[in-house]
Order: structure tokens, then C-alpha cells, then sequence
């Protein structure tokens, strides 16, 4: 039985990491994160330690260790911009890190782990988990049986709507959350690059706090993409069920649905990792230059290239 700490406890995503930590059979012993909201612990984990107080959490991790029962991982789902830090204490501590996306904020942070790593001998895991889930997978094996200078055009729409509060909190900053094409697209970008290969291409068409557009070429796929805050964006007739996301990808006029099973991959990661699989630092790297350019990226007139959501608009 493996021992796991985590921090940012209080977090939207902790929970799906107490969950995959209790399905692998191991034991979260002590958690930490500035608010106290963490009652979901007792769900899985009653006896694990808490603070909110990093210098005492620190303290709490360096004595046991000391004491010869270290932690082997640590979780990490704090805000991100706290990432970088998170994860160099981590492997300073003796730990393996399993952190949540995305990984940093800068390309230039992706070496500064490598050589923590290098300097610590422990190891950075990281949660692509579109990298797993099996319709991913078909279409990434359906794409490398392609002509090799064959390219697909995809739309890619996520709409996944949020309150007042998602502004007024750190994931409306920037400089912390990285603006919305990384906090909520980033995972997207991977799964792009993970199928379609290299991006050749980066356009931005709309960059404001509650929705973005661009357009991605790869080496294998030209890709219209939207994301959105606003439930307005939904489509009228699925705004009529009551639904309040909508999530699309559609490959040369086909819809890839990868909907079911979303919140279970988690859980699939750490059993990768845990087996000795797994995806690295390195492998975060192009989507994390991806929604870099995005952010710094001019704004393009709309054109051909647009999202069709945008020329809506």
C-alpha cells in the first residue's frame, strides 16, 4: 500500500483524486489546502491528517519521514499558478508527484522540473487522461492508418458554463489560472496533439475572460476550435433539455463521442502510474507551448478559418 498526500483538498477536482487514491487499494494520510471545506475526506479517507497551513503540513510530511514513513506520491490540485511549487516540494520531499492540468504555466517552468527530477530521482506524473479513454484511442489509431499527407478538419466546441463566482475567484486571473484556453482547454489540446501530431499552425480569433477561438493546424488535422463560459453559447436546443455544457468533436463531419466514462479516468491514470506507466514532464510539453501562444497570441480578423460559433456571433 502506497502513501499518498494531497494538496488543494478543497479543490472542484480533489475528489476524483481521493477516489482513484482509494480504488488502487492505497492511503491518503494527510491532505492540505488553505480552506477548510474538505469535508468529502471523511468519504474515503476519515483518518488522514489536514492542515491549512502549509508550513505545518511541511513540517507534519518532513517529521514522519524522518520517522521512516514517508510518503510515496503527492497529489497536487491546487491553483495553477502553485503547480511549479507544489511539485519541486514534492520531489525535494522524497515523493513522486502526480499533479493535475495543467502542469505549469510556462514552457520554460516543464525544464525547471526536469531538472528537479534529475537533482532528486523522483519523478513528475501528470493527468492527460483523454490519453486513455478508449474512443481517443480508436481515433488515433484510425488516424495513423491515413494517407501520410491526408489531413482532417475537426470542430472542436466545449462550452462548459460557470456562475459569477468563477470570475471573482483565481480562475478568472491570468496570471494565475492562466486565462481560459488553459484552464479549461488545455487537456483538449493535448488530445489534439496526442492524435494528429506536431502543430504546424496557431491562430487566435477571440481571447477574452469568458471565451476563446483559434484555429490549430497539425501534421495530420485542421482544427476550428471554441471554448466558452457562457451558457448562452450552448445551442437553443440543448439550452431546452436544461443542459448547461456542450462538448463536440466532429472529425471530418463525424462526431467523436467521448462523453461516458469522462470522470472515471482518473482513476485509469494513477493504475497507470501505479503499474509503472504513465505520462511524463515531457509530455505536457506542446500542449503547454500551445495555450502559451494562445495567450499571448494578436487577435486575427474572423475569416474561413473561424469557428463557426464566431462568425455567429
Amino acid at each position: 500500500m502506497k502513501k499518498f498526500a494531497l494538496i488543494g483538498a478543497a479543490g472542484y477536482i480533489a475528489p476524483r483524486h481521493m477516489k482513484a487514491i482509494r480504488d488502487t487499494g492505497n492511503e491518503l494520510v494527510v491532505a492540505m489546502d488553505i480552506n477548510d471545506s474538505v469535508g468529502i475526506i471523511d468519504s474515503h479517507f476519515p483518518d488522514a491528517q489536514f492542515f491549512t497551513d502549509f508550513e505545518l503540513f511541511d513540517a507534519h510530511v518532513n517529521t514522519e519521514g524522518r520517522a521512516g514513513s514517508g510518503l510515496d506520491y503527492v497529489s497536487i490540485a491546487s491553483p495553477n499558478f502553485l503547480h511549479s511549487a507544489h511539485m519541486q516540494w514534492a520531489l525535494r520531499v522524497g515523493a513522486d508527484a502526480i499533479c493535475e492540468k495543467p502542469l505549469v504555466l510556462q514552457p520554460e517552468q516543464i525544464d525547471e522540473l526536469k531538472a528537479v527530477e534529475a537533482d532528486t530521482g523522483r519523478k513528475v506524473h501528470t493527468i492527460l487522461q483523454l490519453r486513455l479513454h478508449p474512443a481517443i484511442l480508436a481515433l488515433r489509431d484510425r488516424v495513423a492508418k491515413m494517407p501520410v499527407d491526408e489531413k482532417v478538419d475537426v470542430d472542436l466546441t466545449y462550452i462548459t458554463s460557470r456562475g459569477n463566482w468563477y470570475l471573482k475567484s483565481w480562475k478568472g486571473l491570468t496570471e494565475k489560472s492562466g486565462g481560459i484556453a488553459t484552464n479549461i482547454g488545455v487537456h483538449f489540446y493535448d488530445m489534439l496533439h496526442f492524435v494528429y501530431g506536431a502543430v504546424q499552425e496557431n491562430i487566435v480569433h477571440l481571447n477574452t475572460r469568458t471565451k476563446a477561438a483559434g484555429y490549430l493546424e497539425y501534421e495530420r488535422a485542421r482544427v476550428r476550435w471554441f471554448l466558452s463560459l457562457d451558457v448562452n453559447d450552448v445551442p437553443d436546443e440543448e439550452r431546452a433539455k436544461g443542459k448547461r455544457t456542450f462538448r463536440a468533436v466532429v472529425a471530418n463531419g463525424e462526431n467523436i463521442e467521448f462523453s461516458d466514462g469522462f470522470t472515471e479516468l482518473h482513476t485509469k491514470i494513477y493504475e497507470d502510474i501505479l503499474s509503472g506507466g504513465g505520462f511524463g514532464v515531457e509530455d505536457n510539453r506542446t500542449a503547454i507551448e500551445t495555450v502559451a501562444t494562445i495567450r499571448n497570441a494578436p487577435i486575427t480578423p474572423v475569416g474561413d478559418l473561424t469557428h463557426p460559433f464566431v462568425k455567429a456571433k
